[in-house]
């Protein structure tokens, strides 16, 4: 139970809880052979946790085992999102070592082409890792597979919680791919700017205003691409996005009821299992179902979601407000 918060001591105390119900705490530190000073502690701090329930004067018992674990799930995951979002505010920390760099040669300006997609893929996330003001993108996408999703989240995550604006450019049509509509309504929600249009073929990425990508072929991205510095050019660049974003309308809002897909009492309660439960078997029978029913469920929500585990799901379920 180390990788939830709970110590060995802790875990051996609770461990006998389960084994002996109603344990008197006046001599637990014998039991579980300990200094009493020590016992206390890890009395406490199961408390604390939720994890042991009174059932009489100076009397204990341990609290249900998945419950007990799901409690720790869920403390530990807010715990570890808490961290990450400290973490990815260290924007001065960036600012103060590049101080320390030695002055290097200003970055030549012009125009590089870049050519296979592993190249491609590497200098964009390089671009929106070391971003600091803004990013403009137009993408005719009509889906991101999930594998697309995993790849972006922590990259636009990163740059939205270190103040980086962000405005894109999407088809409409990827509205209908419930993934994906609820990524951008992710995205949304953390501040960036999102409008969809109905006819895009442009695929525009735009940096600080000093560096853009485009595809060398617009149709068939394995062509290439072009990576522009050159002010003039940049300048045409965002003209062009500009005008397409003042003809294209606001993402509709993924908050009110009609946006979210319609989830049934089944799949509410599959969610709270999610995150309270910690087997399938025990999650099944907590709201009735089979386990084959349950688990079809489980599968069906991380898709709607764009999440690629449950842990990830509860966490966007939570954001969103669905449970």
């Amino acid at each position: 139970m180390s990788i939830l918060g709970v110590s060995e001591g802790e875990e051996k105390m609770y461990r006998h809880f389960l084994r002996n119900p109603d344990t008197s705490t006046d001599s637990i530190h014998l039991l579980v052979h300990t200094d009493p000073g020590t016992a206390k502690e890890q009395l406490d701090r199961l408390r604390e946790l939720g994890l042991l329930r009174e059932t009489g004067p100076d009397r204990w018992a341990a609290t249900d085992p998945e419950a007990a674990v799901g409690r720790l799930m869920d403390m530990r995951l807010h715990d570890l999102h808490q961290e990450l979002r400290k973490v990815t505010r260290s924007r001065h920390l960036v600012d103060s070592l590049l101080a320390e760099r030695t002055p290097e040669a200003p970055v030549p300006l012009g125009v590089e082409q870049l050519t296979g997609l592993d190249q491609i893929r590497s200098r964009i996330d390089d671009l929106a890792f070391f971003a600091r003001e803004e990013i403009l993108s137009v993408e005719p996408y009509e889906a991101l597979s999930p594998e697309n999703i995993e790849h972006a989240r922590p990259l636009d995550m990163r740059c939205l919680r270190r103040g980086v604006r962000i405005r894109s450019i999407v088809l409409r049509a990827a509205l209908e791919h419930p993934p994906t509509f609820a990524y951008l309504g992710e995205l949304a929600s953390h501040g960036a700017r999102i409008r969809v249009t109905d006819d895009i073929s442009e695929r525009i990425l735009v940096y600080d205003r000093r560096t853009a990508v485009v595809p060398v072929n617009p149709d068939d991205t394995a062509c290439g691409a072009l990576l522009a510095r050159e002010e003039g050019l940049i300048s045409t660049i965002i003209a062009l996005f500009e005008r397409i974003w003042s003809q294209a309308e606001d993402l509709p809002s993924t908050s009110g009821d009609e946006e979210l897909p319609a989830l049934s009492d089944v799949e509410k309660r599959v969610l709270e299992a999610m995150c309270t439960v910690g087997k399938d078997e025990a999650g099944a029978r907590s709201i009735g179902v089979s386990v084959r029913t349950y688990r079809r469920h489980v599968a069906d929500l991380k898709h709607v979601l764009g999440a690629s585990s449950r842990a990830q799901a509860a966490l966007l379920a939570r954001e969103r407000g669905w449970i």
